[in-house]
């Protein structure tokens, strides 16, 4: 189960959430770590010498695997700042088959330079936002033996929690937005600037984790109950597009931006520390696919949709719980163009995805979650001849109020 990162550290006075009874665990010292984790990847093309022509863009998805270092710091009003480098391996990336030809695009390997800053939100929890220096190196192969290479620079930002599972060990899970440099091609004619949108999952060994020393009461929170909540976050959307029966597969149009929703779910505690609930949401987006040119332009947008789903988490503590989520998906997808042609539709699917909860007050919760949606497949009235199967990759920060 992935949760994602916070961090726990010494009581104050002006801290509310970290009093005294339970002991708070001490982040500070070096750690190493392996994971790995799933997510998405956006190509905006652009070429000026067609008068300025952009296309947002190619997408595409995969799995990586990823080695950690780092070293945190923990002052004594439970701020935590550190330092951390990680080197990963994946095959996020696209594929093209068309007339014999296969095509491959992939973001490798890579490695990211990152400091994060982090407060802790309950006694073995810590959450966190990080930002620094991301490498790629991105390679594009085909079977009839030509390709390129190249290597990107960039930023990377981010959030998470991490949470102490027993003495030394320590899992965390955040999401990582990355943009890297442009890259031309054919003399400037042509401009790749790449993004990736990933979430990581890592076990930790810390050397000298452990007790702080400094304790803190859990707050009382009764997990059981019905709960409303709002919810903020951000990803991305990759359109797998089949043409003429699968003559031509391209995996596929990609598209990104932010997204909020408003939900409302019902928990139970069923003993043993474990929970089970609903949730229900609804939400609002602004993923969009966009191509523009000289006097047009025109854009596909998942504009809006609902979720019903059914969770099942471990409580670590009385304050925070780690769970898994999954069930049905419903999105509308909108496409216009700037001569007055429209069309739009809706489609349905499941989703999968996972995060963390934390209690600040015997009433409020906020959670960290991660999201992987696969939607069923539109073929605009043509019997099979264009589909687009789209799937999402999505992150949401938000909070919960506890009705009774």
């Amino acid at each position: 189960m992935s949760t994602p990162a916070m961090t726990a550290d010494v009581v104050v006075a002006d801290a509310p959430s970290i009093v005294s009874g339970e002991s708070v665990y001490d982040w500070s010292g070096f750690y190493v770590g392996a994971g790995g984790g799933y997510g998405a990847v956006v190509h905006e093309l652009s070429s000026p010498i067609f008068g300025g022509v952009t296309f947002n863009g190619i997408g595409g998805e995969g799995f990586f695997g990823e080695i950690t270092a780092g070293y945190d710091f923990q002052f004594s009003n439970g701020v935590v700042a550190g330092v951390a480098a990680s080197g990963r391996y994946g095959n996020i990336g696209t594929s093209l088959d068309v007339f014999g030809l296969n095509a491959d695009l992939n973001a490798e390997y890579g490695f990211d330079i990152v400091g994060r800053l982090g407060y802790t939100v309950a006694p073995n929890t810590l959450a966190y936002v990080l930002g620094g220096y991301t490498w790629q190196h991105f390679d594009l192969s085909t079977n009839f033996g030509f390709g390129t290479d190249w290597n990107s620079g960039g930023y990377v930002l981010g959030l998470g929690m991490e949470h102490v599972l027993r003495g030394k060990w320590t899992l965390k899970s955040e999401y990582r937005y990355a943009k890297y440099n442009s890259q031309d091609f054919f003399g400037g004619g042509l401009s790749v600037d790449p993004s990736t949108h990933t979430f990581h999952t890592t076990l930790n060994y810390r050397f000298n984790g452990g007790p702080s020393g400094t304790t803190a009461s859990p707050v009382n929170y009764d997990w059981t109950g019905i709960k409303v909540g709002l919810a903020a976050g951000g990803g991305a959307i990759v359109h797998d597009t089949d043409l003429f029966g699968s003559i031509i597969d391209f995996d596929g149009f990609g598209s990104e931006g932010f997204l909020g929703d408003i939900n409302v779910g019902y928990d139970r505690e069923i003993g043993n520390g474990y929970l089970i609930g609903g949730v229900l949401a609804a939400r609002i987006s602004n993923m969009e696919l966009e191509t523009t040119a000289p006097g047009f332009s025109n854009s596909l947008q998942a504009e809006y949709g609902f979720d019903a789903l059914l969770r099942f988490g471990k409580l670590f503590n009385s304050r925070t719980l780690a769970y898994v989520i999954g069930g049905y998906t419903y999105e509308h997808f909108d496409y216009s163009t700037s001569g007055g042609g429209s069309a739009d539709w809706n489609l349905g699917g499941y989703t999968l995805g996972t995060g963390m909860e934390v209690a600040f007050t015997d009433r409020i919760t906020g959670y960290t979650e991660y999201r992987f949606s696969h939607f069923g497949s539109e073929d605009f009235g043509t019997g099979g001849l264009i589909e687009i199967g789209p799937s999402s990759h999505t992150v949401r920060v938000g909070a919960k109020f506890k009705l009774y």
